[in-house]
């Protein structure tokens, strides 16, 4: 069977005792980048083997990873930090396993989009995770297509980045209020609420750093 294990988004603390049993006890385990993960296995003495698996990862090696398991071998898919499958590939191999006829196994635990949710002092009944926009083509349709939204919108965004998609969003959507997540459950972990205008001028004093959650009000 194939388990999707959730892992921590910073702090390596932050994994769940099911976790490193899973982790302890598969014949494998499949990494978004190994040298990362293996800093997680080191902590908590995991010595099972690692082979990687991402975003360039071929049909091949699906096929691969698929007749493994048909063969009874168990294995644990891992990303770099967070949940598999949210804004990552692993979906891709999730279906091929489940369209064999074979069990995924969901092991829960972090993941930066609820761990910014829980902080952010809004309702969060219902909300729309769009993930990593689109660098440029489709980037404009997306924007027009949320002006109508009537509920949180989260997204993910690099360091690069992170100005000009405030930007967009005082653009298409207004001078909203954003709560904005920086480097969550790291050292310099930042949580700031205040517009979007704000912002933009916020992160334009210095150049930005880390990973971040932005959630537009």
């Amino acid at each position: 069977m194939l388990y999707i294990v959730a892992t921590p988004i910073g702090n390596l603390e932050d994994i769940t005792l099911r976790a490193i049993r899973t982790l302890k006890e598969v014949d494998l385990i499949l990494a978004e980048d190994t040298r990362t993960t293996g800093k997680l296995l080191k902590k908590y003495e995991i010595k099972t083997k690692m082979k990687s698996f991402h975003h360039h990862s071929s049909a091949e090696k699906i096929d691969w990873i698929v007749d493994e398991i048909k063969n009874d071998m168990e294995i644990a898919l891992v990303t770099d930090a967070g949940t598999p499958g949210i804004a990552d590939p692993a979906g891709h191999l999730v279906e091929a396993v489940q369209k064999a006829g074979l069990r995924t196994i969901p092991i829960p635990g972090n993941s930066a989009v609820t761990a910014l949710l829980s902080v952010s002092g809004i309702n969060t009944d219902r909300f729309m995770f769009v993930g990593f926009l689109p660098k440029k083509k489709g980037r404009q349709t997306l924007f027009k297509s949320l002006e109508e939204v009537k509920m949180p919108i989260i997204i993910f965004e690099s360091p690069m980045r992170v100005t000009k998609t405030l930007k967009d969003i005082e653009s298409y959507l207004g001078d909203r209020e954003v709560i904005i997540g920086r480097e969550l459950t790291k050292l310099y972990e930042e949580v700031l609420r205040m517009k979007a205008s704000e912002a933009i001028e916020h992160f334009g004093a210095k150049k930005p750093k880390g990973e971040f959650v932005i959630i537009v009000h």
